[in-house]
């Protein structure tokens, strides 16, 4: 017959101390989750907030491990989840109440395009990934950049765009994959290019090279001046 074992079921064979180690464990994963997201950028939070993610993550393995395991005892995790909890509410409280705080813990928008160019500082301090990017664009009926008037990357890592009406478009950066924009180091005939790391525009000439006057970059394609699909 079963027997159900009250104390393998809250403490198995662990003192009542180790809800104290179980406490910093938990303090350590936290730090270390949210490093890890704040390390690795934005883009891999998207619908979740940072702090929803960290608690996701962290209670992940604990959740799991005691609803599978017999030897897994549950005064442990149950502590975890109160120390997330008291964690989480600190954070929150630190972001309500300092202006500053919040910016660091939880960043800011970030302008990415700005007049059909890409923002340099930005362009050069996030980790982001040029082909998730344009594939986004692209999915917005986005052609090339001198289709955007403005570009933000939100707290969340997801895209606002705003776009020139149909007459103010001007000529711009190739949003479309390697094997639909051709790039150049020696430009084989007159034309208007853009620079395909910032997006400004230049007319080059047959047999010309040239690095960009904005980002010193070599690396040119034809520049487009098509109307953004509807």
């Amino acid at each position: 017959m079963f027997s159900f074992d009250w104390h393998r079921f809250f403490l198995n064979d662990l003192s009542v101390t180790f809800l104290g180690e179980v406490a910093v464990r938990v303090l350590f994963a936290y730090i270390v989750v949210f490093a890890f997201l704040k390390i690795s950028g934005r883009r891999g939070i998207r619908q979740l907030s940072l702090f929803e993610l960290v608690i996701v993550l962290t209670l992940g393995s604990a959740s799991g491990d005691v609803t599978f395991y017999d030897d897994v005892p549950v005064l442990p995790v149950a502590m975890v989840f109160v120390v997330l909890l008291a964690l989480y509410r600190f954070t929150t409280f630190l972001t309500a109440r300092s202006a500053r705080m919040s910016k660091w813990i939880e960043g800011e928008v970030i302008t990415l395009i700005q007049d059909g160019l890409y923002k340099l500082d930005s362009l050069d301090g996030l980790n982001i990934s040029e082909d998730e990017f344009f594939m986004e664009l692209r999915q917005e009926g986005v052609e090339h950049l001198g289709q955007i008037r403005l570009a933000l990357i939100e707290l969340d890592g997801d895209i606002s765009a705003y776009y020139y009406d149909d007459d103010k478009v001007r000529p711009g950066l190739s949003v479309l994959p390697p094997e639909h924009r051709q790039d150049y180091t020696l430009i084989p005939a007159e034309g208007l290019y853009a620079c395909n790391h910032c997006g400004l525009t230049q007319r080059l000439q047959a047999q010309q090279q040239l690095n960009c006057p904005r980002c010193h970059r070599e690396r040119w394609s034809l520049a487009l001046t098509t109307r953004r699909s509807h």
